[in-house]
């Protein structure tokens, strides 16, 4: 690779479409977030539910259902699917890895289904008028910004209430919020209900963004979410410390979405095989899961040798 060959110029101009692409993502993840850190649970849903989303939303738009309409119907249709996930795993004891592949491969049928048996469905920023467009980028910017900012603000809002509180101590302590009182079973449901429609919603936002809705949009998903969570969080930690809070964590999700898609345009720019994202996605998804680890584990040596040294 000839590195001189290479036109900043290019890199700066992709800029603003990848952060507008990450704050979308960056919605996606913090859905991830909810179930991955707040309750334990892996969910798995989320391949299929943010496909689903994508879909919802083109099929609406296109017969002439508003936008922002589109999304809340996105978004409900998130819930369902996270509705259904939660119930294989509360009521039918199925394990949760499970419970969510199970939804998510029922949910490839449902999205085809959904685009009339069609594999994608294209929807034109000059036929309808969209919330966010790959072709309007500030429109993109500020409208992922806003939605951002609302759904942090809402979730920091919802977490501070009382059932907010149970899910978190659900997570925490499943057993000691039992014998506190908090039906378990209901908080898991809720916060995947909740999850899924996030999800769907980015899906919904994401589809808008590229100008059309594909069944297998949401292929891997899971992965760029947890990188955006992982990648947010060791950041965060790194700035904040101690000072880390709920809101601070949200935040650095998002940002985490934002800095994910800056280096995918940027591994794009430098020219690499596209065909190998994947496998970069899932490098860079070790590297900050192992950052954690090896830092405490590090910290651990040195009080070690810092008490022998006393010694």
């Amino acid at each position: 690779m000839n590195l001189l060959a290479l036109n900043p110029a290019l890199l700066m101009k992709a800029l603003p479409g990848n952060i507008a692409q990450g704050m979308i993502w960056g919605i996606m993840a913090i859905g991830v977030y909810m179930t991955f850190r707040l309750l334990h649970f892996s969910d798995l849903t989320v391949d299929g539910s943010f496909a689903t989303g994508g879909a919802v939303a083109v099929m609406l738009i296109v017969n002439d259902v508003p936008a922002p309409a589109a999304l809340l119907a996105a978004f409900g249709a998130g819930l369902l699917a996270g509705l259904v996930t939660g119930l294989l795993h509360t009521a039918f004891g199925i394990p949760d890895i499970l419970a969510g592949i199970l939804t998510q491969i029922a949910l490839y049928s449902v999205n085809l289904r959904i685009m009339f048996g069609k594999a994608n469905q294209a929807v034109s920023v000059d036929k309808y008028s969209l919330l966010v467009s790959l072709r309007n980028i500030p429109m993109s910017l500020g409208v992922g910004g806003l939605f951002a900012i609302a759904v942090i603000a809402l979730l920091y809002w919802f977490f501070g209430t009382e059932k907010g509180s149970a899910i978190r101590a659900t997570g925490c302590n499943p057993a000691m919020s039992m014998a506190q009182g908090i039906n378990i079973n209901s908080t898991k449901v809720l916060t995947l209900a909740l999850s899924n429609g996030l999800v769907a919603l980015a899906g919904g936002l994401l589809a808008q963004y590229q100008g059309f809705s594909d069944v297998n949009m949401g292929r891997g998903a899971i992965v760029i979410g947890l990188a955006a969570v992982i990648i947010g969080e060791v950041i965060g930690e790194a700035l904040c410390g101690k000072h880390l809070n709920f809101l601070g964590r949200l935040l650095f999700v998002v940002l985490g979405g934002i800095i994910y898609y800056i280096v995918v345009g940027l591994v794009l720019w430098m020219k690499m095989p596209s065909n190998d994202l994947k496998l970069f996605t899932a490098i860079i998804v070790a590297i900050f899961l192992a950052v954690p680890y090896l830092r405490a584990k590090s910290q651990n040596s040195y009080a070690k040798a810092a008490k022998k040294g006393a010694k």
